[in-house]
């Protein structure tokens, strides 16, 4: 479907805007980028890592309740980061500062997507859990971090809500004729909440895996040599979806791509067992990972 003469000069206008929308994001605070700089060292101390987080005492505390949820069975209460770090390590460590850091922007209403308080968490920390759980499943996959790009996957629909409030008319009407609601989203404005949110991550320095995985988490197919994050992402993320977790607003087909089903080398019958597990998952993890 091409947009008439009409609609393009509208359509580089409101990209425009989404772009300087995207240039004035919030920065990720500092300690978050030094400790995934960390990452790529060894043997670093844990007193290296508290002296990082010791400046922001509101993310110290948030990093705290999620370090005590659940999810991450610590099988005694944490008071301090220094315990943190040494009963989680400093990987699984990380991806809970990212996630408190998100929490707060990720908890709030989302304009245009109809996802009230909470929902975009809800359903981010759900694909999270149903990502991790997958990896456990498929003992022959092997990857690096999913729980992260998975819990970030959305994080475009910050930037690109209001937007979608204002075009949702002419976005619905294309979506409407059977085309994939973040296609319909990219003929309207431009660009997609993928692709918006893979933007907000490089401009937060992320790793070009995540970066990728966020990028690609609704059409993985298109990548020819893309790691199994990405592939994971969009599974986790469509499985949830089907299981009625997620955005009103996009499409809830849960026929999953047979590209992606055979890298992961998952058959279509597999799927629908899976399928029918991920509402018992995402009730068990997702309820365990938040700050009530």
């Amino acid at each position: 479907m091409e947009l008439s003469k009409e609609e393009r000069p509208a359509k580089n206008d409101i990209l425009g805007k989404i772009m300087l929308k995207v240039s004035s994001f919030p920065s990720m605070p500092q300690a978050v980028v030094k400790l995934m700089a960390l990452l790529e060292q060894k043997d670093i101390a844990i007193d290296e890592i508290t002296r990082i987080m010791r400046h922001d005492p509101g993310l110290t505390a948030n990093v705290l309740k999620l370090s005590n949820s659940a999810y991450f069975g610590i099988p005694s209460k944490v008071g301090t980061l220094k315990h943190a770090v040494m009963f989680l390590g400093l990987k699984r460590f990380t991806q809970i500062v990212v996630a408190a850091c998100v929490s707060d922007n990720m908890d709030r209403t989302i304009e245009g997507y109809d996802l009230p308080p909470g929902e975009l968490w809800r359903h981010s920390i759900a694909v999270s859990s149903t990502a991790e759980a997958l990896v456990k499943l498929k003992k022959n996959i092997t990857t690096m971090d999913v729980f992260t790009p998975a819990l970030l996957h959305d994080m475009g629909k910050l930037v690109l809500g209001t937007f979608v409030k204002k075009e949702f008319h002419n976005i619905k009407k294309i979506a409407a004729q059977g085309v994939p609601f973040e296609v319909a989203e990219n003929m309207v404005l431009g660009t997609d909440h993928a692709e918006i949110g893979a933007q907000i991550l490089a401009h937060w320095s992320f790793p070009s895996d995540v970066i990728d995985a966020v990028r690609w988490h609704h059409n993985p197919e298109r990548i020819k040599n893309s790691k199994m994050q990405t592939e994971i992402v969009y599974l986790s993320n469509l499985l949830c979806q089907a299981c009625g977790n997620g955005d009103s607003a996009e499409s809830k087909s849960i026929i999953p791509s047979t590209v992606v089903l055979n890298r992961l080398g998952i058959k279509l019958d597999e799927y629908e067992i899976i399928l029918n597990k991920v509402s018992i998952w995402m009730n068990k993890l997702a309820d365990s990972l938040t700050f009530d």
